[in-house]
C-alpha cells in the first residue's frame, strides 16, 4: 500500500506484526502430570523442557509452567494441579485427563500469549483454548499416536523434533523441526577417557542393552549399564533377559540420579546407543558429547542428524560393527564433541526457534481477529 505522496504506507496487519515481534510473551509451559522438572534422574523431556523453560526466560519472557509435584528447578513460575507426582500412574488415562482439564480451566483465568504443550491429552483440547497451542511429539508418531495426532485441530502448531521423526509420519500436518537443545556446563574432557563404555536409557528391548553387552564383549572392553527401571515390563525384561547375561565385565546401575548419570557420562570412554528402534531424538546423545563423550551408535531414527560421523562419534549400519565402532571412537577428539553441541545444539538455538514459531502463530491469531476498521479493507 502506498500513501497519496508515493510513500509506501504501513497496514494494521504490519503494525500488529511489529509489536509482536517486539514483545515478550507470556507462555504457559505445560507438563504431564507424571514428572518433575527437571527430573532428579533419568528423563529426556524432563530435562530438554527444563532448559527450554529457562531459555525461554534468559530471552526475556514470563513462563508459567503447569505441572504436578511441590517444585521446580526451573525458573518459571509453577503452578501445580497436585502435590503428588502423578509416575506411579503413569499408564493409566486418568490422572493426565483430570490434569489437562484443570490446567485448561487455570488458562480461562488468566492471559497468556501463547500455550506449549507436552502432553499427550492436552492437544485434542486446544482448539477451545483462547490463544495458539504449540505441540512437541516427543515419541515416535507411528501407530495408534499418528492415528490420534492425525485427528488433532488443525489450529495446534505440531513441532518434529528431527526430520527422521518426519519422515516415519509424513501425513501430520508438521508446522516445524526444532532439535533439542542443552547448556554445556561445568567440566568437559580435554582428552579420551580410558573408563569402561556407557549405556544409558530405558530398560526395553527396544533400546538394546542386550547387544551393548554382546558389542562391548567382542571388543574386549568392560560396560556400565545404566538403566532406568520402573515400569513392571522394564523389571520384568532386565531380570528375565539383561541379568542371565551380566558377567565381572558389566556394572550394573539401576535408576541412577541426576549427578550419578552425569559422572557415568564423563566417565566413560563412549556412549553407546545400541538402539532397535526409530529414535526420534535421543537426549542422552547430547549430554555425552556436551561433556566431550563421543558416540557410538546404529544407524536408526535421529542418528545422523545428531551424531557427526568420524568427529563426535561412529555411526554403525550393521550390529557386528559395533566392537570396531568402540574402538574407532577412541580416536576422536573430545572438544570436536563440544564444539558440535556448542554449534548446533545449544539452548539459546533452541530457544530461539521456538520463539519464532509462537510469534508466527501468535501473529497469525492476531491478524485474524484484527477489526475490519483497524487498516483492513474489504475490496
Amino acid at each position: 500500500m502506498e500513501s497519496p505522496n508515493g510513500h509506501r504506507g504501513h497496514s494494521a496487519n504490519d503494525h500488529l506484526a511489529s509489536a509482536v515481534a517486539a514483545r515478550p510473551l507470556r507462555i504457559a509451559m505445560i507438563m504431564p502430570p507424571w514428572y518433575e522438572v527437571p527430573p532428579a534422574g533419568y528423563g529426556g523431556l524432563e530435562r530438554v523442557c527444563a532448559s527450554l523453560i529457562d531459555g525461554l526466560i534468559e530471552r526475556g519472557h514470563d513462563v508459567t509452567l503447569f505441572g504436578a509435584g511441590t517444585r521446580t528447578g526451573t525458573k518459571a513460575r509453577f503452578v501445580s494441579t497436585n502435590e503428588e507426582l502423578q509416575f506411579p500412574r503413569l499408564l493409566e488415562s486418568m490422572p493426565e485427563l483430570v490434569h489437562v482439564t484443570q490446567v485448561n480451566e487455570m488458562l480461562e483465568r488468566e492471559t497468556f500469549d501463547v500455550v506449549h504443550d507436552h502432553t499427550t491429552v492436552g492437544p485434542v483440547t486446544a482448539a477451545r483454548r483462547r490463544v495458539p497451542s504449540v505441540v512437541t511429539v516427543h515419541g515416535c508418531p507411528t501407530g495408534e499416536l499418528n492415528d490420534y495426532l492425525s485427528r488433532v485441530d488443525d489450529s495446534v502448531a505440531l513441532i518434529a523434533i528431527s526430520h527422521a521423526q518426519r519422515r516415519v509420519a509424513p501425513n501430520l500436518s508438521w508446522t516445524s523441526t526444532i532439535h533439542h537443545g542443552i547448556e554445556v556446563a561445568g567440566p568437559v574432557k580435554t582428552e579420551p577417557s580410558q573408563g569402561p563404555v556407557l549405556w544409558l536409557g530405558r530398560f526395553d528391548p527396544e533400546k538394546g542393552p542386550d547387544l551393548a553387552i554382546d558389542a562391548c564383549r567382542k571388543a574386549d572392553l568392560p560396560l556400565v549399564l545404566a538403566g532406568k527401571c520402573n515400569q513392571q515390563s522394564e523389571w520384568r525384561y532386565l531380570d528375565d533377559v539383561i541379568r542371565p547375561m551380566l558377567g565381572p565385565d558389566v556394572e550394573l546401575v539401576v535408576n541412577a540420579d541426576r549427578a550419578r548419570s552425569n559422572a557415568l557420562l564423563m566417565a566413560a570412554r563412549s556412549l553407546l546407543m545400541s538402539i532397535r528402534w526409530e529414535e526420534p531424538f535421543g537426549m542422552v546423545m547430547i549430554e555425552a558429547m556436551a561433556m566431550g563423550t563421543p558416540v557410538v551408535a546404529l544407524r536408526r531414527g535421529s542418528i545422523p542428524e545428531v551424531i557427526l560421523h568420524g568427529r563426535t562419534g561412529v555411526i554403525c549400519h550393521d550390529e557386528a560393527d559395533l566392537a570396531d565402532g568402540l574402538h574407532d571412537a577412541q580416536t576422536l577428539d573430545p572438544a570436536d564433541c563440544v564444539a558440535h553441541v556448542r554449534t548446533s545444539f545449544s539452548v539459546e538455538l533452541m530457544a530461539h526457534r521456538y520463539e519464532r514459531v509462537y510469534r508466527q502463530l501468535i501473529g497469525e491469531r492476531e491478524r485474524r481477529t484484527a477489526p475490519l476498521g483497524a487498516g483492513r479493507s474489504l475490496f
